[in-house]
């Protein structure tokens, strides 16, 4: 089947999107609709004393201007955050996790550079935005603290936190890896600082409310990963409503990478204003507040591994503090302890033991960026492998080999959650190793020295969970003339769903792909869904999507069989026919379709028309796996890195769409990459931002990359029913430990034997000089 699982099929969006057809949130325009902006904090710590509107008032067009004061008299919620309850967090203290207050706007101080503090509503864009500097405001400056490491010693982010600490979480078992490190033949450290990053979507985030007064309901036009759970979150929590009472549509939307999983405050002022103003209202961000405001990642992970003589991992002792920012964003803390797990690697480690500090600061609040945790993990593990490979004069191939998981030992308990199912770890990296030409780099690094040139091979292994969380559901209904209406609740941002889950549908029901609309992102149309998010989308909607299919066929057989005059088990159903067993006698697809729609054409007390809903929980996550090997050359009188060569061997289970699994890894390869050799968040130690522009933020480019080479080795998880593990976070997973392994192994030849990134050219020539 040209069009079935497995096959490269070009993705059907494409010619919408690249011809400029796409609509993305700042290309919906309601009639009436009025625009917003925000008064932005320009402290990172301040009290916050009078605000005064009266000159922004009186311009003309200028319809209000709202504060705390406004949304607090009408009980506005504050914004949540739900990564608490996927697990019972605490303090050192034994205290529940710390949830500081987030309103939509300040209330008596605020926390960071770009803090809201009021809003503004106008009848154009310019108009607000021109408001909002006549606004007001007294503030008194306090001592801000912006560094991850230095929180734990600096003033409080909030006065009923005095030590900044936001939870602890451990894992494993401390005792039994203290003692085993204690009698460890040899014994390495490493320090992994991990920068914080913007996230820099295509699509900045925009907000469009309306609200129908007659109904007493909302619709919210703003691209979101989880338009269902979004909209639950903001009924309950912020506009105390049912969720019945908001419709939640989200349009196209260009990256999400975990950030568009959070509860903005334009979101609930755009929907709060609308209701207030009886009128539609538009907020639209530009890069200045995306860069002040959407951030990921900053942790610092300390590692220890012990070996025995003959280079087998013992132990493995993690310690780190992760970077919260002034607030708990809706899943901000989730990479600081929901994949921490990854540190075991695909190694047989016996004892592990991990805890992991979060704490708050004056800075923008983080939101999961694509891995969310996962590539912080794989890090740590392969950087203490490589300096424990250098320390020891072992090949760190060779000290890999001996210490990964063997395929006959599966299903592996970890020492700490993760117990993986199936992989093929040392076929992946032997065919890594094969691609790279491992064996003939010495000769190449020659080469290199003799010009003067500093060359670098990264090897390593990684592994993530991944499709393991909540349930999913599909619908598939079809109409009388055989056409297909499929709705999912995962959410389509850049990942092909459009052609992938039409490629699912056409090889279990044998459809022509034309004939199948695909519907998403829309709370009213679609009945049920978690989103999008650590591909979700191939492990569990693509099994829902299994279970509707399934369930069409035995409806549609029992159709056929009443039409036939014969028995439901005597009729077999393949590509699109159902046939009475071993005759000729069948009807087509259309055909049952057709009949479904009429009364005649049904069994007694069946329902009419040909429509299924089913959803699918796993029993446990996936465990997508891969070696990721990386070559650069260093030239040490400039400190410029050039990436002369990238190869990823993945096992994502089953491949649904090969040209898709390639761009997948591509891009997340690229944004790996990009935190390695150029993006970094920087605030200056008063909290002011010095990254606040892409003359300042450096963004991966294309002269920037190469060409990666990508392969898959597929081992079927029995997890799904398509055996499908997922690719989404892969790339990054596997680059950021892969490029800064390459680069330290160049650094190494100078007896540079700890650098941290991002390994800009003017960081790599001051490491070369100390």
């Amino acid at each position: 089947m040209k069009f079935g699982l497995g096959q490269s099929v070009p993705r059907l969006e494409d010619p919408r999107l690249l011809s400029g057809a796409g609509r993305y949130t700042d290309d919906i325009s309601v009639q009436g609709q009025v625009h917003a902006a925000f008064v932005r904090s320009p402290h990172a710590h301040a009290t916050l004393g009078h605000i005064d509107a009266t000159e922004a008032c009186q311009l003309p067009g200028v319809l209000a201007v709202y504060t705390h004061a406004d949304i607090a008299a009408d009980g506005l919620g504050d914004l949540p955050t739900f990564a608490p309850k996927l697990l019972p967090l605490k303090r050192p203290d034994g205290e529940p996790i710390y949830v500081p207050p987030h309103p939509a706007l300040a209330a008596d101080k605020v926390c960071h550079v770009g803090d809201p503090v009021a809003f503004v509503v106008a009848k154009s864009e310019a108009l607000a935005r021109e408001a909002v500097e006549l606004v007001a405001v007294d503030y008194d400056p306090l001592p801000a603290n912006t560094e991850t490491v230095a929180a734990l010693n600096c003033a409080p982010v909030w006065a009923d936190c005095p030590d900044n600490v936001c939870f602890e979480f451990t894992a494993g078992d401390p005792l039994k890896t203290d003692a085993a490190l204690a009698a460890a033949h040899h014994v390495t450290h490493v320090s992994v600082p991990v920068t914080r990053l913007s996230v820099n979507a295509m699509e900045p985030r925009a907000s469009v409310a309306e609200y129908d007064a007659f109904e007493d309901r909302y619709t919210l036009h703003c691209g979101n990963q989880f338009p269902h759970d979004l909209r639950d979150w903001i009924a309950n929590s912020v506009l105390h409503i049912s969720p019945m009472q908001l419709r939640v549509v989200s349009p196209d939307m260009g990256g999400a990478f975990g950030l568009r999983s959070h509860i903005f405050a334009e979101i609930a002022m755009t929907l709060w204003a609308a209701k207030k103003l009886r009128r539609p209202v538009k907020w639209r961000g530009d890069r200045s507040e995306g860069l002040m405001e959407d951030h990921g990642r900053d942790v610092v992970l300390n590692g220890t591994l012990g070996l025995d003589a003959e280079g087998k991992f013992t132990a493995l002792k993690v310690e780190g503090i992760a970077n919260m920012g002034a607030y708990l964003s809706n899943f901000g803390p989730l990479p600081a302890f929901g994949n921490l797990s990854g540190i075991a690697g695909p190694y047989t480690t016996p004892a592990i033991a991990a805890k992991v500090t979060s704490v708050f600061t004056n800075t923008a609040a983080v939101h999961p960026y694509r891995g969310a945790g996962r590539p912080e993990a794989t890090l740590l593990i392969e950087q203490a492998i490589d300096k424990a490979a250098r320390e020891l004069d072992i090949d760190r191939v060779e000290l890999r080999r001996r210490n990964l998981i063997a395929p006959d030992a599966m299903p592996y308990q970890t020492p700490l959650s993760y117990c993986y199912d199936c992989g093929e770890f040392e076929r992946n990296m032997d065919a890594a190793l094969e691609r790279c030409d491992y064996a003939g780099f010495a000769a190449r690094r020659q080469v290199s020295e003799a010009n003067g040139k500093l060359r670098g091979l990264g090897v390593i292994n990684a592994i993530e969970q991944a499709a393991g969380m909540f349930d999913e559901g599909a619908d598939l209904r079809f109409d009388a003339s055989g056409m297909v209406t499929l709705s999912l609740g995962v959410h389509s941002h850049g990942q092909g769903h459009a052609t992938v889950f039409r490629q699912v549908v056409a090889s279990e029901l044998g459809i022509d792909p034309a004939r199948i609309r695909y519907v998403h992102g829309d709370t009213d149309l679609v009945s049920y869904g978690h989103g999008t998010g650590g591909s979700r989308a191939s492990g569990l909607a693509s099994a829902a999507l299994v279970g509707a299919c399934a369930k069409i066929v035995e409806k549609g057989k029992a159709i056929s069989a009443h039409l036939l005059e014969c028995a439901a088990e005597d009729v077999e159903f393949e590509r699109g026919t159902f046939r009475i067993v071993g005759t000729d006698k069948a009807l087509s697809l259309d055909d049952v379709a057709r009949q479904a729609h009429t009364v005649r054409g049904l069994p007694s007390g069946m329902d009419s028309g040909l429509k299924a809903f089913a959803t699918f929980t796993p029993s446990g996550p996936t465990f997508p796996n891969a070696t990721h090997c990386c070559e650069v050359e260093i030239d040490p009188l400039t400190g410029e890195t050039s990436l002369l060569g990238y190869w990823a061997v993945e096992d994502v289970g089953t491949v649904m769409n090969p040209m898709l699994l390639k761009g997948q890894l591509h891009g997340g390869i690229v944004q790996g990459l990009g935190q390695v050799f150029l993006e970094q968040v920087v605030y200056e130690a008063d909290g002011q931002l010095l990254s606040g522009s892409f003359m300042d933020y450096a963004m991966p480019r294309a002269i920037d990359v190469i060409d990666t080479n990508v392969e898959s080795m597929p081992v079927p998880t029995k997890v799904n029913p398509l055996g499908v593990k997922g690719v989404g976070e892969a790339g990054t997973v596997g680059a950021l430990a892969a490029a800064m392994s390459a680069v330290q192994d160049a650094l190494a030849t100078r007896g540079v034997n700890d650098f941290e990134m991002p390994a800009t050219p003017h960081r790599v020539w001051q490491a070369l000089r100390h």
